[in-house]
């Protein structure tokens, strides 16, 4: 057996340049590693970060983070097989034995969790998304369609733009590699668009581009330009997806978008002139985390037209989840590992989606790290849509070359599959 004779946790750095936390599990005699991400849009029900709040780093050095690494849980698995992850996630999660991972911290444990399945791997002699997939899911292994971010705004830029990501959606792709360069072709042709416009080509968190633009719409129409630029048609190629993280316009119970403010129904009304007059075919928490008659009202609206996507409402919860099912208030869900701690229990959030019929996506946060690790998860689960930034920056491409490596051995690619009940109607 693979047994746990070390974790050992430190301090780097993330992609915003905040500490985050890497922990190196050691295991007989392989060494393996896994770091973790932080969001800055974030839902208020998200497992708990612990941050130290003092005087290093603004108070967002991890050293309380790695003390339960190396302290508390250390204590728990030392000693353990590798090869059990999801018994080393339950051992976890009864000893910090809080509801929202207070006590451990949510970015501790999916350090050990991350590290511990990768030296599980390692001793199976698997690639880690093979692996995974045998570990966790009867689902067919598949490569993932990619969601690009290519223009900021909302939290993940300083614009006037409210819309906190425009994605490009190649899933008109042939491959893997061709989505890819086809995204990284419309990517360079919207920046040669904006500087033909005098416009700013500084980027955001993600790597999108975040120019001050004059409406949400003017956005829009860029892209559609680059798109065209690029020799790809609209609609047929690429599509284009939203993430509005409307939580963040939600105040006093409107929201606040392009200088009015707008109740549900007519937020709703603005979501579904932009899909008749765009192709766009997925939108991310296009309501506030807490306005549950709003989702089902768009859902209602706007569910036979496209992707619905709940991030902040869900937060990779299964009770939440479990809820947006029965009430009818998505058809897909955003995974983020960090959101609820276990790698175990993301898992069981996927799956528990899957039976539902929903779309499942996996999603990078904005302060994010070298580390691929989503990259074969999304291939392990068969999730068939991954959101990881526009194509710049190492830490968003890191993402993308380990899938153009996996795809190098599989050969396959999920194509317009997540998207064809929209597509083809």
């Amino acid at each position: 057996m693979a047994i746990i004779t070390k974790l050992k946790a430190r301090e780097i750095l993330d992609s915003r340049g905040f500490p985050t936390i890497e922990v190196q599990c050691e295991c007989n005699d392989m060494i393996t590693r896994a770091a973790v991400p932080s969001g800055a849009s974030t839902g208020s029900k998200e497992a708990i970060e612990l941050r130290d709040q003092d005087d290093r780093y603004m108070g967002k050095g991890v050293m309380g983070a790695i003390e339960s690494v190396q302290n508390v849980i250390a204590d728990q698995l030392l000693g353990k097989s590798v090869c059990d992850v999801k018994q080393l996630d339950r051992i976890m999660i009864e000893c910090d034995g809080t509801e929202n991972k207070a006590k451990l911290g949510a970015n501790a444990i999916l350090a050990v969790s991350l590290a511990a399945s990768r030296a599980a791997a390692e001793h199976a002699e698997e690639p880690l998304y093979e692996n995974l997939n045998h570990l966790f899911t009867e689902t067919r292994a598949s490569l993932p369609v990619p969601l690009m971010n290519i223009l900021n705004g909302g939290a993940h830029a300083d614009n006037n733009v409210d819309i906190q990501e425009f994605m490009i959606v190649p899933c008109g792709a042939n491959d893997f590699g061709q989505s890819v360069r086809w995204g990284v072709e419309v990517y360079h042709a919207l920046k040669a668009v904006l500087r033909e416009k005098g416009l700013a080509t500084a980027v955001g968190d993600e790597g999108g581009f975040a120019p001050d633009l004059r409406s949400n719409e003017e956005a829009l129409s860029l892209i559609m330009l680059a798109i065209k630029k690029a020799g790809l048609r609209p609609g047929k190629d690429i599509y284009l997806a939203l993430d509005v993280a409307a939580s963040e316009l939600y105040m006093d119970g409107e929201y606040h978008i392009a200088g009015k403010k707008l109740d549900s129904e007519q937020l709703i009304e603005v979501y579904a002139n932009w899909v008749k007059e765009y192709p766009i075919i997925s939108i991310e928490d296009g309501m506030d985390e807490n306005d549950w008659l709003g989702w089902q009202a768009m859902q209602a609206k706007l569910g036979d037209k496209c992707q619905l996507v709940g991030d902040d409402i869900f937060v990779t919860n299964t009770m939440l989840l479990q809820k947006g099912i029965d009430e009818k208030a998505a058809n897909a869900i955003l995974i983020k590992l960090n959101q609820i701690g276990t790698l175990t229990e993301t898992v069981e959030a996927i799956e528990l989606a899957r039976k539902a019929g929903f779309n499942v996506v996996i999603s990078h946060r904005s302060g994010e790290t070298e580390d691929p690790y989503i990259a074969d998860l999304s291939v392990a689960c068969g999730m068939g849509q991954i959101k990881t930034g526009a194509p710049c920056r190492s830490d968003r491409n890191a993402k993308y070359n380990q899938l153009l490596r996996i795809s190098e051995i599989m050969g396959t690619f999920a194509g317009v599959t997540p998207f064809e009940r929209w597509i083809n109607q």
